[in-house]
């Protein structure tokens, strides 16, 4: 356990790091995130020096606390500039838990005119949590075996291919693509007329599929159909795995069958809700085609930018972006939600099973990737659905207790799980935010969004009395 201290310690360390940068670059708010940096740097030394003796051997057991803490860490240290700033305690803990976990829900407003170290550190802590999800979905939730997670280890790697063998230099090789990624993208939107802070913020922002704006009307303030055709883009090469970007350098191979499906159910629902605005609100054929796949590409991918409230475009329009909030991009990827992979082998297992009714004597297989999917992984498959599906209702249950209506509390409830962003209503949805709600319900989808990033299994083993048995003994 003294490992996981030490390693919090050097976490720590490293925010205090970017919050001086962020002083060093704003005079404006240089004396909070300085002294910000300064409290959070001595107590991660601290830490830190105090650990440092530990031994360095990393139970399994010893990964969930890792896991668990780090983001829980992560996200206090990032709303002590918030808080020292001016925020509430509550709405600091709020906006940096939904900005390290890349939820991109947000209490504030007014940011058209909030001081530019504030929303640089917005942008920052979204793509340090984006980043950081890359890595724990490729180094730790395999082995914990989270809801079939295991399956993306045979998808992301090869035994026969020394390059992607070593762990540190897979690491090493997504951070290389995520930061080449976000370059372009920065320059791109420099081409489409962004300013050059508008560029980089946005473009941690998007590749990070966190969905933080310098302004009120979110991607909406830019007009050009160019940036948000751009941001469209962007958003989707966030939420494609990133091992399926290394295995392409290294293999020339990009063949996946969960980047199939998702750009598949992409094209499908994007055509779709075209064609349903052409028909009822008399849309321009390519302007509908523009808007509908910005905010399906936002919603999916869980970046959640908004150009417009599309819940204005009526019921099925509304009831399509609530359903389309728990999808979820792909797995290894920077994207929340339940994950293109898990949907797929749902969708197989029920297939698999509507064949065994039919025919009770066929011998069949649930494949993917051309590999048999074993019993333990599509047990762990639907076992996280059943999970997701509890944790849910919990959280729309505990959100109605505090006085919400049944709407914003299913809404807000499933943003937070899926770590989208905006949710449906007048009052979460595009047009609207956070900062009405009281405390408590803040605080719950606090919660929310920290569970849905860890993927709730983590969370739950990790707070059982039988794990601290277990790994105390």
């Amino acid at each position: 356990m003294s490992f996981v201290v030490y390693i919090n310690g050097l976490v720590m360390v490293f925010f205090a790091a970017l919050m001086e940068v962020d002083a060093a670059f704003f005079p404006e708010t240089a004396e909070v995130f300085g002294l910000a940096g300064f409290l959070a740097g001595t107590v991660g030394v601290l830490l830190s020096i105090a650990a440092s003796t530990a031994s360095r051997d990393l139970r399994r057991l010893h990964t969930f606390v890792l896991t668990a803490s780090i983001w829980l860490v992560a996200a206090i240290v990032g709303a002590v500039p918030l808080w020292l700033w001016q925020l509430a305690p509550v709405d600091a803990l709020f906006e940096a838990m939904s900005g390290i976990t890349t939820t991109g829900s947000t209490v504030m407003s007014g940011l058209d005119d909030t001081p530019r170290g504030v929303i640089l550190w917005r942008a920052i802590l979204q793509a340090v949590g984006g980043v950081g999800f890359i890595v724990t979905g490729i180094a730790l939730l395999p082995i914990l075996r989270v809801g079939g997670m295991q399956l993306f280890r045979t998808e992301s790697s090869d035994k026969g291919d020394k390059e992607l063998r070593n762990a540190a230099v897979f690491a090493s090789a997504t951070l290389q693509v995520y930061l080449c990624l976000m370059g372009v993208c920065a320059l791109v939107y420099v081409a489409g007329g962004m300013g050059p802070f508008d560029a980089i913020t946005h473009a941690m922002t998007t590749l990070s599929t966190g969905g933080y704006s310098g302004y009120d009307a979110s991607f909406g303030h830019f007009q050009s159909p160019f940036l948000q055709w751009a941001a469209t883009l962007f958003m989707l090469l966030g939420a494609l795995p990133f091992a399926w970007y290394i295995r392409g350098i290294y293999r020339r191979r990009f063949r996946s069958e969960q980047v199939e499906a998702m750009l598949v159910t992409l094209a499908v629902v994007i055509g779709g809700l075209t064609l349903w605005l052409v028909l009822t609100r008399h849309e321009a054929p390519l302007t509908a085609l523009r808007m509908v796949a910005f905010n399906v590409v936002s919603v999916v991918t869980t970046t959640g930018f908004a150009t417009t409230d599309y819940t204005l475009w009526g019921p099925f329009a509304a009831m399509a972006f609530f359903i389309l909030t728990a999808v979820g991009g792909c797995t290894g990827s920077t994207a929340g939600g339940a994950k293109a992979m898990r949907w797929l082998l749902i969708a197989r297992a029920v297939w698999h099973q509507l064949r065994m009714i039919q025919s009770p004597h066929r011998v069949a297989v649930i494949r993917y990737e051309g590999q048999a999917v074993e019993d333990d992984v599509m047990a762990g498959v639907i076992s996280f659905f059943s999970i997701y599906m509890a944790t849910f209702m919990t959280l729309v249950g505990v959100l109605a207790l505090f006085g919400l209506d049944l709407a914003t509390a299913m809404s807000g409830a499933l943003t937070a799980l899926a770590n989208v962003g905006p949710g449906v209503g007048d009052i979460i949805g595009p047009a609207g935010n956070f900062a009405a709600l009281s405390d408590p319900v803040k605080l719950v989808l606090v919660l929310g969004m920290y569970l849905g990033r860890l993927e709730m299994l983590t969370v739950f083993v990790f707070l059982t009395p039988a794990f601290w048995r277990e790994l105390t003994a």
